[in-house]
């Protein structure tokens, strides 16, 4: 997982008639979430590279290294030059951390474009990063699922569970959904109960992440087991078991909070 932050050169500031000039940074998303990238595998910088598409919305989301910059929301054409986050993830990841914003604010605009409420066409807020409904009243902010993933030690055995819906990793961390109405760390012992039967103790906050598939917030902790025996659903969760550190396999990428989590029970372990 990427260590470095996209913040030092961004700044937001959101407005939806900024005039395109040609030093620009222009993250153009087709309707498969998809970034855009020029022959020479960057994000294109002048507004004559936006002539080949057919342009939905185009949408000033402040400035990075000192440009402007716009996310584009484009409809799926025959040019191949788009690439999904995983793909850019591999290419350059500091680029992916800005493409994962983007695709964020280009889902949140393209979805809340009329409220939900009334149906009436919403309107940008003048300074918060806002759609709000001129009629009702109602406002309508970006969308973020928080999410929780826990790495659970077991006198140095970790826990890990197969789940049914990871198709390219055999065994994971457990992690899952915040509901309404608990707190991130309720979440926590609900989610391991739930899964795989057990109960567990020393729960700690480890460090955060923006996972953009779709909309998440992943909040990662580490824990200790406390009690109970391994019971799994055989839906969700095909199987559970407590692993020996020479026994882990790391995920194919290091993309997810989950590596980072894995990486550092692994370090603790060995030291």
């Amino acid at each position: 997982m990427i260590e470095s932050s996209i913040y030092d050169n961004y700044k937001i500031d959101f407005i939806d008639n900024f005039e395109t000039n040609d030093e620009s940074y222009y993250f153009i998303y087709n309707t498969n979430r998809e970034l855009y990238l020029n022959e020479n595998l960057n994000v294109p910088q002048y507004k004559d590279e936006l002539s080949d598409f057919c342009i939905n919305f185009l949408l000033y989301i402040g400035t990075f290294k000192d440009k402007p910059c716009f996310v584009v929301n484009v409809d799926n054409n025959t040019n191949t030059n788009f690439y999904s986050l995983l793909e850019i993830y591999n290419m350059n990841p500091i680029l992916y951390q800005m493409a994962g914003r983007g695709v964020l604010i280009n889902d949140w605009y393209n979805s809340y474009k009329y409220c939900g409420h009334c149906g009436c066409k919403t309107v940008l807020d003048e300074k918060d990063m806002m759609m709000k409904c001129p009629s009702c009243g109602q406002v309508h902010y970006t969308r973020i699922a928080p999410a929780i993933i826990v790495a659970i030690n077991n006198n140095g055995k970790l826990l890990m569970a197969k789940h049914s819906y990871h198709k390219n990793i055999n065994y994971a961390l457990i992690a899952g959904f915040v509901e309404a109405g608990e707190s991130i760390e309720e979440a926590v012992h609900r989610e391991v109960l739930e899964e795989v039967g057990i109960k567990i103790k020393n729960l700690k906050y480890m460090r955060s992440q923006s996972w953009p598939f779709p909309n998440s917030l992943m909040l990662g902790f580490t824990a200790d087991y406390e009690s109970g025996e391994i019971k799994v659903d055989h839906d969700e969760i095909l199987k559970a078991k407590w692993f020996n550190v020479k026994d882990i396999e790391l995920p194919p990428y290091d993309i997810s909070i989950s590596s980072w989590l894995m990486e550092d029970f692994i370090k603790k372990s060995e030291n």
